[in-house]
């Protein structure tokens, strides 16, 4: 019988997931139809796109409110279309809070449920872990400590690899990242990432600025580049950066954010992609984050974890030090940042460590995920006859 495979991505880093689920399924079933939302990348790999993925890529709460009604609305059409037409299987790739509901409707009517990219349920908000366990029969996790978490509270759960570890490969050519860059490639470079929205910037750019002074004062010869993660943002960022006395020892470039932390001896990052990032790149770094004392109050009250950065939640200890909201000062990361580049035996016991979570993590993602929903396709097929 041809399967018909339901799957909503709602961002574009989801596009990417789903696209290479989408390919390793249809490699396991040539006649399968792939229908739901997706982008380019699902698209192209077979999936029928019954509405834009820009339709559900809303950001922010105020952007949220304010598109309610046209999201509820495309979620309620997608539950009627699906009941009169059911999937063998539903997949939700992330977007929890749009694909957990629509997956509890569907599961009502009989339908085999999956969530791709685990909630962050043992990071923030633990009550949805109910909703969780309503909405899906399985959850396909990215991170190997996650299934423990989701078994405790009876809920299935398989860790099938992170995509980006696929991708990026184990071996780091500083040389070759540096030509990319087009950075001298006798200097020492540390690399500034301070994140991709404008909020980030206007807080860690300053702080960023005033570490540059601290390291400049010590080690003189250290050079300093900031990858812009947009367009929109490169001019704040220069015209920052152009203001400032060591101008000439920042360099600010255009995207290639993963060529400078590959390049760079050392960085300092906001929290966020770039911390798995630069573990994945093997670059020893510092995590930098601060929000506004309204936001840090709320988020203190539904927090479950004492650590925010990647590599330190996998490996249980701090190999990326942290420095949030009152302790994100300049006076406090400098110091940290040159004992990292003073010693160069401890950014290579920090490298290795990166290395051995990197290859926990590079698992084939995609044949993975595959497997792990072909599996709950076939469970439900044999309790179907028995």
């Amino acid at each position: 019988m041809v399967k018909k495979i339901a799957l909503v991505a709602g961002e574009p880093s989801g596009d990417a997931l789903g696209a290479g689920v989408v390919r390793a399924l249809a490699k396991r079933y040539p006649q399968a139809r792939f229908e739901g939302i997706g982008g380019e990348q699902m698209q192209a790999a077979g999936l029928q796109s019954l509405y834009p993925l820009e339709a559900l890529s809303v950001m922010g709460l105020a952007e949220v409110i304010r598109h309610l009604p046209r999201l509820l609305g495309i979620r309620r059409a997608l539950y009627r279309h699906w009941r009169a037409n059911p999937p063998d299987l539903f997949v939700g790739i992330d977007a929890p809070d749009f694909n957990l509901r629509l997956a509890t409707l569907l599961r009502r009517q009989g339908i085999a449920s999956a969530q791709y990219v685990s909630p962050t349920v043992w990071a923030w908000r633990p009550g949805r872990i109910k909703s969780i366990r309503q909405a899906v029969d399985r959850v396909l996790c990215i991170y190997p400590f996650e299934p423990d978490f989701f078994a405790a509270h009876g809920i299935d759960a398989r860790f099938v690899g992170h995509p980006l570890a696929d991708a990026i490969a184990l071996n780091v050519d500083q040389a070759s990242a540096r030509k990319d860059c087009g950075l001298d490639e006798a200097s020492e470079w540390v690399g500034l990432l301070p994140g991709s929205r404008r909020s980030e910037i206007n807080r860690l750019i300053p702080i960023f600025l005033k570490v540059v002074e601290y390291v400049h004062a010590q080690r003189p010869g250290t050079r300093f580049v900031i990858p812009v993660a947009t367009p929109a943002l490169r001019e704040p960022i220069a015209a920052a950066v152009r203001n400032h006395a060591l101008a000439p020892r920042i360099e600010v470039i255009q995207g290639k954010a993963r060529s400078v932390l590959a390049a760079a001896d050392a960085a300092v990052l906001a929290s966020g992609t770039a911390t798995l990032e630069a573990m994945l790149l093997r670059c020893p770094s510092l995590m930098v984050y601060q929000v506004s004392a309204l936001t840090a109050f709320i988020a203190r009250r539904s927090i479950q974890i004492d650590a925010f950065a990647m590599p330190n939640l996998m490996a249980g200890k701090p190999l990326m030090p942290e420095f949030v909201q009152q302790r994100a000062r300049a006076d406090l990361i400098a110091p940290a940042l040159l004992e990292l580049l003073q010693k160069p035996a401890r950014r290579a016991e920090v490298s290795a460590e990166f290395e051995a979570l990197h290859s926990q993590l590079r698992c084939q993602a995609d044949q993975s995920a595959a497997a792990a929903l072909a599996d709950l396709l076939d469970e439900r097929a044999l309790g179907s006859q028995q």
